[in-house]
């Protein structure tokens, strides 16, 4: 699929040049791209965990996904998925405060107790492969949804 340049960024995570094939990619390496920029064919990366992008490393001309910079990615996107799902549950649990209705409180209660602890997930904080957290993100995600 064509080369890329790669280096490691100011933030320690993985920069990836696309040339526009104007210049030879060389001329792009030395012309723009820091000192230990390098070239790689694009089909080396990670590509099929670009949702975990933010944590990628760069080391001997390999690039990896650092498995606990992915489960931070993984916990920051589970956040921002149960976020309009709690500020719902608020509106649903002040009804029933309203209502008087003790027994839809506690059940309200128990639903952003849950959604609170999702993030600690055993499937989450117990992953071993990046397969297997992004397989266990998209499960929460989707029990969040339903």
């Amino acid at each position: 699929m064509g080369q890329v340049i790669i280096f490691t960024n100011e933030n320690g995570g993985v920069s990836v040049c696309y040339p526009t094939g104007e210049l030879p990619i060389e001329q792009v390496l030395t012309k723009d791209c820091p000192a230990g920029a390098i070239i790689v064919d694009n089909d080396t990366l990670p590509n099929e965990h670009n949702e975990f992008f933010n944590a990628w490393e760069l080391s001997n001309s390999t690039v990896t996904v650092n498995l606990t910079k992915a489960k931070d990615i993984a916990k920051s996107k589970l956040r921002i998925e149960r976020e309009p799902v709690l500020a719902a549950l608020d509106v649903q649990f002040m009804r029933a405060v309203e209502s008087g209705n003790t027994t839809q409180q506690a059940a309200i209660a128990e639903q952003k107790d849950e959604l609170r602890n999702i993030t600690a997930h055993s499937s989450i904080t117990g992953a071993t492969t990046v397969d297997g957290l992004k397989t266990a993100m998209n499960n929460l995600i989707d029990q969040i949804k339903s």
